[in-house]
């Protein structure tokens, strides 16, 4: 017998259980808080509940191999969403009494007591404050000898709960924690940063909203609006205020998706408006909005009128508690007929209700046409009427129902029949869908939620399809998924999936600026710095790339950098080896002829040695440039200034000699002269000496330099961008000029020389050469310095190399290209006496007494 008291015994309300509803002796009964809304008259969605409950106790008295011998029985009782209706339907339960006496009930004193109830956590808590007292204070009672426990299907304990406190109240739902990160995982799956958050002023609103706001700001998510739903009652006598609440809000609001967080009564006092904005009632204009509802708020379960239009959730993503489904509920549900005697006082009035027909002795108001005729099937109702498959809150009751039998079980083994609590939290069990049941350490079911995308049609009826998974079992990191391609967006969007922010995504090559007086997901796009990239969208700040690498020019990502040092393999490399080439040939040219025509008078009258010497010397210059044009590296860098610095100031050395040997022999054919016993052999001497001695002075200099801070080899990725240049650091920049100084004041010393002896009477005075050659090496060589230091990389090293070649080839073509032009096309000229003048005679007889 289903009753509310002496009240409500003869309400139409409640309805006669005659087999399945009866109170069982020796040990065990059901409780079921039912949660409705309209009035008397049942939710036709809600039902499902109850027969979700009844298939379970069949199932569970009809198994031999769970409570043998015992069958279960069950009450229920109708919440009214009444605070007092709660506390009396409890009070009814645990007294059977007119007056309501607490703690007292005669008769049953063996039985043991499981409340199933409370779709709302207020509703469970209400009903908790009676039942956990009074189980503490029952047991001091020997006459009163019997236990309840709760098992809540639907409600999330809010965070203020106490969950340390010995309690017999149990959640056939995970902790909704789990939930709240799944929507901050499905937002930044769909990179929505801009979102609207609605809110139902109850227990699990305040709880959403606290829990939320800090997740959704610690992932850069922001809140584009942040609003209480009002009490069901009070929206449906304010419609005009609601109206423009809503319009203020969520139409005028920028945010595509908007989470919606409270109960069934929570979205009924939207609903109306809602749907007259979908239907195309207000302004005309469609609410382009993807609706995001948590596991607490099922507004498909509601009952709402047909004429409002359920199209504007259409796409809806909904998070439920995990469900799987229980092949044989079809085949309990398909057989039910209100005209055979089940026991079930709540068929008829579901059946008038979904099928709109009329039964005989109806004492309905309203009259539908068309009488039942029991041949209706549930399986042509549409979803938004009845599923049958089993819903996520009826998945719950079954489990529920099937965890209390398991426990009891457990407790009859054990012989401990006032105990039941410790095997209830303890018990594991797999149902018959296959799935693990099972309590964590705050009574909490251990599964996690389903995402489902919801699927509307015309005539109001729905399809929930499942699309992600929050498991909890899955490893962290992988416990979100979500399948895009299975989900169906509203109509209204232009672009699926919906973009959701405040401000347009950044490109990139850009980054987000913030904008003064604005929340943080509300930005302008500025192009990164020069020298920085910005890979993705929307980076904040734009990052450098490694030295090794170098910013594209749409500065979206780090390209190698090349490496670049000078190559014979490029034009100017191959340019500068050519160059050197020829003049080392052509210089061993000038070498072979003045060897072929070794006794010849011009090539007397110049000192064969020393000639030879400065040959050989301008030869090794022209060969220095190939020791520049390979790789950096410790050895190359060491020799190249070395071997640079010491070839040249032996060439510069002999061209000195040279000018001092023509001014010596002119001024030993002065009469009286004391320097005619220097020409000859002492001369030969004096000149070796003079060479040696240069080329000394410049080695000791560079045993120096290589000693205290010798060149090595380096490498800079900063001087140009896109390139790493491998070079020789001086080591010491100033012992690379005193190297570079003193072949400067060598070659100095020979011009002023040469430039005293230029007009020294002589039809060929060689000091006239000289001076033009000392002339460009040293114009070349302080025109080098400037240029060498406003030049980076390889141009450098190329300075240095076309510098070297300048100056020796001035050197070869002032100094021997006349002497060759003589000896290979005016032979005649090559004697004795065209040579010229007493002092090259006095040469020449030095040369050959030598």
């Amino acid at each position: 017998m289903v009753r509310d008291g002496e009240r409500n015994r003869n309400s139409t309300c409640f309805h006669q259980h005659s087999s399945l509803g009866a109170i069982f002796q020796w040990l065990a009964y059901l409780s079921v808080i039912h949660h409705k809304i309209i009035h008397c008259s049942i939710m036709p969605k809600n039902y499902q509940h109850i027969l979700a409950l009844v298939f379970a106790v069949k199932e569970i008295n009809e198994n031999p191999t769970i409570l043998p011998n015992i069958t279960l029985g069950f009450h229920i009782y109708d919440s009214y969403t009444n605070n007092r209706m709660t506390y009396r339907a409890i009070l009814d339960l645990i007294s059977m009494h007119p007056r309501y006496v607490p703690n007292y009930r005669c008769g049953i004193e063996r039985n043991l007591m499981t409340v199933i109830g409370g779709l709302d956590f207020g509703t469970s808590l209400y009903m908790a404050t009676i039942l956990v007292p009074s189980t503490t204070f029952m047991n001091q009672f020997i006459f009163l000898h019997f236990l309840s426990f709760q098992l809540s299907y639907g409600s999330f304990a809010p965070e203020n709960t106490d969950q340390s406190r010995p309690t017999s109240f149990y959640r056939m739902v995970p902790n909704d924690d789990h939930q709240y990160t799944g929507i901050v995982e499905l937002l930044l799956h769909f990179s929505w940063t801009w979102v609207g958050l609605l809110a139902g002023n109850n227990e699990s609103g305040e709880k959403c909203m606290q829990t939320l706001q800090p997740l959704l700001s610690s992932k850069h998510i922001c809140l584009a609006f942040l609003e209480r739903t009002p009490q069901a009652s009070y929206a449906y006598n304010n419609l005009p205020l609601l109206y423009l609440q809503v319009n203020q809000v969520i139409v005028k609001s920028k945010a595509s998706a908007v989470i919606f967080c409270g109960n069934s009564a929570s979205i009924l006092a939207l609903l109306p408006m809602l749907a007259q904005w979908e239907g195309g009632n207000v302004a005309g204009t469609p609410m382009r909005k993807v609706w995001i509802l948590t596991a607490q708020l099922d507004f498909i379960g509601t009952t709402y009128p047909k004429r409002w239009d359920m199209q504007v959730f259409q796409g809806s993503i909904s998070f439920t508690v995990h469900s799987n489904e229980v092949q044989r509920f079809r085949d309990f549900l398909q057989p039910l007929n209100p005209f055979e005697e089940n026991g079930d006082g709540f068929l008829k009035q579901f059946w008038t209700l979904v099928f709109r027909c009329l039964f005989p002795n109806s004492n309905m108001e309203e009259k539908p046409n068309g009488s039942c005729t029991g041949e209706e099937k549930l399986e042509e109702l549409p979803s938004s009427d009845f599923e049958m498959s089993m819903t996520a809150h009826s998945y719950s009751v079954y489990n529920a129902v099937y965890a209390m039998a398991h426990a009891l079980h457990n407790t009859l083994l054990h012989r401990y029949k006032q105990r039941l609590h410790p095997f209830l939290r303890s018990v594991s069990f797999n149902n018959s869908a296959g799935e693990k049941i099972s309590f964590g350490e705050n009574r909490e079911l251990e599964t996690g939620f389903d995402i489902t995308n919801l699927v509307t049609f015309p005539n109001n009826s729905y399809v929930r399809i499942k699309v992600g998974r929050i498991d909890l079992e899955a490893p962290p990191g992988k416990r979100f998924s979500i399948h895009v391609d299975k989900m169906v967006w509203h109509k209204s969007f232009l672009q699926v999936p919906p973009h959701s922010v405040c401000s347009p995504s950044c490109p990139p090559g850009s980054r987000k600026k913030k904008k003064e007086g604005e929340k943080f997901c509300c930005y302008d796009c500025a192009p990164c710095p020069e020298g920085r990239i910005a890979s993705q969208k929307d980076m904040n700040d734009c990052i450098g790339c490694s030295e090794d690498h170098y910013p594209n020019k749409d500065q979206t990502q780090c390209i190698p950098k090349t490496i670049s040092f000078l190559t014979f393999g490029e034009p100017l490399g191959m340019c500068i080896a050519f160059l050197s080439l020829l003049f080392f040939l052509l210089t061993l040219l000038v070498l072979v002829i003045f060897a072929k025509h070794q006794d010849t008078p011009l090539v007397r009258a110049n000192n064969r040695d020393l000639t030879y010497t400065l040959l050989t010397s301008l030869l090794l210059c022209f060969l220095c440039p190939f020791i520049f044009l390979s790789r950096p590296d410790r050895v190359t860098c060491l020799v190249r200034q070395i071997a640079f610095g010491v070839v040249f100031t032996a060439t510069v050395s002999c061209v000195l000699a040279k000018t001092i040997t023509v001014v010596l022999a002119f001024m030993a054919t002065k009469p009286g002269s004391r320097m005619r016993k220097w020409v000859g052999k002492r001369l030969a001497s004096a000149i070796v000496t003079t060479v040696l001695s240069c080329s000394l002075i410049q080695i000791g200099i560079c045993a120096v330099w290589l000693g205290t801070s010798p060149p090595f080899p380096n490498s800079d990725s900063h001087s140009v961008m896109d390139k790493i240049i491998l070079d020789c650091n001086e080591g010491s920049v100033v012992m690379f000029y005193c190297v570079l100084g003193y072949m400067g004041f060598l070659a100095f010393v020979s011009f002023v020389v040469a430039f005293l002896a230029r007009k020294l009477p002589d039809s060929f005075n060689e000091a006239k050469f000289i001076i033009f050659s000392m002339l460009l090496f040293c114009s070349v060589w302080v025109s080098f310095v400037p240029v060498y230091l406003s030049t980076k990389g390889k141009y450098m090293v190329a300075v240095e190399i076309f510098s070297i070649l300048a100056s020796s080839a001035g050197l070869l073509g002032f100094i021997f290209s006349p002497k060759c032009y003589i000896i290979v096309l005016r032979p005649d000229l090559n004697d004795k006496h065209e040579v010229g003048s007493e002092a090259n005679r006095h040469i020449l007889d030095g040369s050959k007494g030598a």
